[in-house]
């Protein structure tokens, strides 16, 4: 008689709302977990225009951290934001010209809501099913490290340290002004990397993305309806009771596999103690975020390929608890999940943390 199979599970992201599906028996399926970094490519190298020296290659940038100070667009930072070359979004405020922040941020509103055709066909206007508007806002990349790394782990701590406080420090100057500020981390093709060279984007919009606005209200919700709760602290709580999807604790912060993992080995990075943005948290978390990619490193024997976010505030939130997510690139994401919008997770992850927790030793 064969083996009796574990039972799949429908899990409910606490966040989000959004659900999960959790299949372990397909795990036993033959499965090779992909997301191994790329070799360097030393034409690529040799060509990078992230590697310092080759500042004229880029955009002008809009910030670097220059210890020694000098001028902009030469040699002697530590990380440098640029203009990404092929933005997403129209470089520009609504109500601007297109001039990215330097120093300070801007001040004032500017951005247009995109509205709802249905909504506006049920107050009796006839709507408008092709309704497009202008992407305002900004585009940039950060580059981590002068050095050619390929990946966040290959960093020291003094550089992860510079990287981490540079992506902060171009939060809070386009936090100032729109009304979210995503920061991501793509590493490897696979993950979505068009250069090798360590980086992560800034993406400063003219609008909250659905799945943060969700996020936001479930935490509102649950303040109101817990007279004070904060919805992620009493998680992170429990999470360190339970300790069945703990990874690690520090005195900052802890990480963990989500409840409704995603993917196989998603890892999130939650403050101790609750705080809104990630960009105005000090050094919080960096300390997890090097324990996360030697966790990785350490389980796969090389960082896999990976995906990495920040959820902040979006400005004007009143309650919220930042937190950051990185999702290695080790899983395939096919037909099912593209088509419900429900993801179909092999590795559950108490499974995960645990042989990571193993592997840190």
């Amino acid at each position: 008689m064969p083996d009796e199979q574990p039972t799949p599970e429908i899990r409910l992201d606490q966040l989000t709302g959004l659900r999960t599906i959790l299949s372990p028996a397909r795990a036993d399926r033959p499965f090779d977990f992909g997301g191994t970094p790329d070799k360097v490519n030393e034409d690529a190298r040799e060509r990078c225009p992230f590697c310092e020296g080759r500042e004229d290659r880029t955009p002008p940038e809009t910030w670097a951290d220059r210890p020694g100070g000098g001028e902009p667009d030469t040699p002697g930072w530590r990380v440098r934001a640029v203009p990404n070359l092929y933005p997403a979004l129209a470089q520009e405020w609504e109500d601007d010209t297109a001039t990215a922040p330097q120093g300070g941020a801007e001040t004032g509103e500017g951005f247009a809501a995109l509205g709802d055709p249905l909504r506006a066909s049920s107050r009796g206007r006839e709507p408008d099913l092709f309704v497009a508007s202008v992407a305002t806002g900004f585009h940039e990349v950060i580059v981590n490290s002068p050095v050619h790394h390929t990946s966040l782990g290959q960093l020291d701590d003094a550089e992860l340290s510079a990287a981490v406080s540079g992506w902060r420090e171009r939060m809070r100057v386009y936090g100032e002004r729109a009304p979210y500020v995503q920061l991501i981390v793509n590493e490897g093709r696979e993950a979505g990397a068009s250069l090798e060279h360590s980086h992560a984007q800034l993406y400063a919009l003219g609008f909250v993305p659905a799945a943060v606005a969700r996020e936001r209200e479930r935490f509102a919700s649950y303040n109101q309806h817990t007279m004070g709760g904060d919805l992620l602290a009493e998680i992170a709580s429990e999470e360190v009771r339970r300790r069945e999807r703990l990874v690690a604790i520090d005195d900052d912060a802890l990480l963990i596999c989500p409840w409704a993992s995603r993917s196989p080995f998603e890892l999130r990075i939650i403050p101790r103690q609750p705080a809104e943005s990630f960009e105005r948290d000090g050094e919080v978390g960096l300390g997890m975020i090097r324990t996360a990619l030697r966790a990785l490193e350490a389980r796969f024997d090389v960082v896999p390929q990976f995906n990495a976010w920040t959820i902040t505030a979006p400005r004007g939130a009143e309650t919220f608890h930042w937190h950051l997510d990185i999702a290695p690139r080790i899983g395939i994401r096919a037909g099912f999940e593209m088509s419900t919008g429900v993801e179909l997770n092999v590795f559950p992850p108490e499974r995960a943390a645990s042989e990571l927790r193993e592997a840190l030793g």
